[in-house]
């Protein structure tokens, strides 16, 4: 049975940049990336999960860092050009970025916003991230990833 293509997914393809859908077992209970991995059979690290938060001078930006991290606000906000910053309401999730919780992708928001990714993305031949919808991951080497996102780097 063939994957449904996401949005993402279609957007990797018209830029024909190299992915593989990976499904997953969904469960309601536990949507943190510790699940996914385990579903995966991949070490956590290499299992982005996708953040929004909101900055007080720039407004909307995007962290992925690897499952077993934390985002580091004073981090975040230094590195978006903010003073300060903090993580979106989870209702504002799906009006700002049409994805929601456990689904989010950093390919294909709503709107272009400002992305970083973690440098630790660099230290595989491919990782891990949110295909847009729960039970579907996007494999993909880090550097098309970085460059068709835009995306500036987040600090160890």
């Amino acid at each position: 049975m063939a994957l449904q293509k996401t949005n993402a997914a279609r957007l990797l393809d018209a830029a024909g940049i190299s992915y593989t859908l990976v499904p997953y077992e969904v469960d309601e209970e536990h949507l943190e990336a510790s699940h996914v991995a385990e579903q995966l059979g991949e070490e956590l690290d290499r299992v982005f999960k996708t953040l929004v938060l909101r900055g007080d001078r720039t407004g909307l930006f995007v962290c992925v860092v690897p499952g077993s991290t934390e985002v580091d606000l004073k981090v975040a906000a230094r590195i978006s050009g903010n003073k300060n910053c903090a993580m979106i309401p989870l209702k504002e999730l799906l009006p700002l970025t049409g994805y929601i919780r456990g689904g989010c992708s950093p390919i294909g928001m709503k709107k272009a916003y400002p992305t970083f990714i973690h440098e630790s993305a660099l230290l595989y031949d491919t990782i891990y991230v949110s295909a847009g919808v729960r039970g579907l991951q996007i494999c993909i080497a880090p550097q098309p990833l970085i460059e068709f996102v835009g995306a500036g780097f987040y600090p160890f």
